[in-house]
């Protein structure tokens, strides 16, 4: 291999667990992996496959140039103890793809760069739940999730037509990459699946054959999410895609739930399930948990409402009328609103004293089409909740922030939002202990003081 290739073969080691069987055979941050089990390695799952027996072979170039090899011995599926600078150890793979319904390209300029990179890599399937179109995926990727029975992979399907696919992922190859899917299936590979449902493209007769079409991956198929297109107010010079109306979105609650009766009759599972935005839209009530088969689709808002309800409702059996005293404000998108404001009337019974607020946000940022909580950002927040009486804090559904970060969707910092608003700011899990939790952040009365 030429020295200009091999060197980019070459996975950085970023740190090394000092209790790990590298560290004791003298590997340091700052070396080289070259070669494992004499394999050189594309990325993490290549590694964690070799890593697997109880003795490995490494060859390393250590920070001074030199070259090594390291016989280690470990337990079964223990790690050897290397952390790498990329967690893939690879480059993300960037979408080749051109969708008319595309969320990145109704962005406006500005914004961090990171927001632009528009990412198709199966890996990221595994590791983070990403959904994947499959025509990044060449037919060694798919083997190597055969071999190392990878799964469940998530697949963006938008239809089986397969010129419709074509058409709306703009790209000619989009509609043949779907046998990439069949031979997942063939092998056994647990899937689920996700439909960006356009008005008047993918939907109707051509969503009924979608369905029909995704029965056929039965069992390895375990459920598919059908989400409508998101519409920003930055959608000029891209293909014209009008939203759903309320009518909209209860003939496409109909359709699914008519789906769902018969698969359900014949495979025992409902496998099509629509977001919660049809049914929050339509004003029709969420489905009983049942429905949901386990929940498989949290992230594409299936079931949320649902789950948080009944996780709310299962704390309120544990409690006991408190005296507990003061005031919060929550902060919430205008979609998931009337469902907060509800929850917190039921709590009222518990937490007498306590005054809360529910503020819906309106997207200015994005446009009011835009009405999820998730893409709020701290400009619009700070606008609408300055000059509100907002009580002893603020709390923000943790879905606002960047993952692992403290910072909002336009950079705005919590501490910067607080200073703002000029009161404490609290971030919230979404789900009934976290809910409840606000509550008990404040204070008990003082015996003697506060009657």
């Amino acid at each position: 291999m030429p020295q200009s290739n091999r060197s980019k073969q070459i996975k950085p080691i970023k740190d090394v667990d000092r209790n790990s069987a590298a560290w004791e055979a003298g590997i340091r941050p700052g070396d080289g992996l070259i070669l494992l089990n004499g394999r050189y390695i594309k990325d993490i799952f290549d590694y964690q496959y070799e890593c697997a027996d109880t003795e490995i072979e490494l060859s390393v170039r250590h920070k001074d140039g030199r070259e090594e090899s390291y016989l280690l011995e470990k337990a079964e599926d223990e790690d050897p103890g290397l952390i790498f600078e990329e967690g893939i150890m690879d480059e993300y793979m960037r979408c080749s793809n051109k969708c008319i319904f595309c969320f990145v390209d109704q962005m406006p300029e500005g914004m961090r760069e990171t927001l632009y990179f528009k990412d198709d890599d199966s890996r990221l399937s595994f590791l983070q739940g990403n959904y994947v179109t499959l025509t990044n995926m060449s037919d060694e990727d798919v083997e190597r999730i055969i071999r190392y029975n990878l799964e469940p992979i998530n697949i963006s399907f938008q239809t089986t037509n397969p010129e419709l696919r074509n058409k709306m992922m703009g790209n000619r190859f989009a509609g043949d990459s779907l046998k990439k899917a069949d031979r997942l299936f063939e092998a056994g590979i647990r899937m689920n699946g996700q439909i960006v449902l356009c008005k008047g493209i993918n939907d109707g007769d051509e969503l009924d054959r979608s369905i029909k079409d995704l029965t056929g991956y039965l069992p390895c198929l375990e459920s598919v999410s059908i989400v409508p297109v998101g519409l920003t107010r930055f959608r000029e010079g891209l293909y014209p895609l009008e939203p759903f109306s309320e009518e909209d979105a209860k003939a496409l609650i109909e359709q699914v739930e008519s789906w769902q009766e018969k698969i359900y009759k014949k495979h025992g599972t409902h496998l099509i399930h629509a977001s919660d935005e049809w049914y929050l839209n339509a004003g029709i009530p969420i489905p009983p948990a049942d429905r949901y088969d386990g929940y498989l689709q949290l992230e594409n808002g299936v079931g949320m409402v649902r789950l948080l309800k009944e996780e709310v409702e299962e704390e309120m059996e544990r409690l006991k009328v408190s005296d507990r005293k003061g005031s919060f404000s929550i902060v919430t998108g205008r979609l998931i609103y009337p469902v907060i404001n509800e929850l917190v009337g039921k709590m009222r019974y518990y937490y007498p004293n306590i005054t809360v607020r529910v503020f819906q946000i309106r997207n200015d940022f994005f446009g009011e089409r835009i009405t999820v909580s998730g893409l709020l950002t701290g400009a619009d927040i700070r606008a609408q909740l300055q000059g509100e009486a907002l009580g002893d804090r603020v709390f923000l559904p943790e879905n606002l922030l960047r993952r692992g970060t403290g910072t909002l969707l336009d950079d705005m910092t919590v501490d910067e939002l607080g200073n703002a608003l000029q009161v404490p700011i609290g971030i919230v899990k979404s789900d009934g202990a976290a809910f409840v939790g606000m509550y008990e952040t404040l204070q008990p009365a003082v015996r003697g003081t506060d009657q």
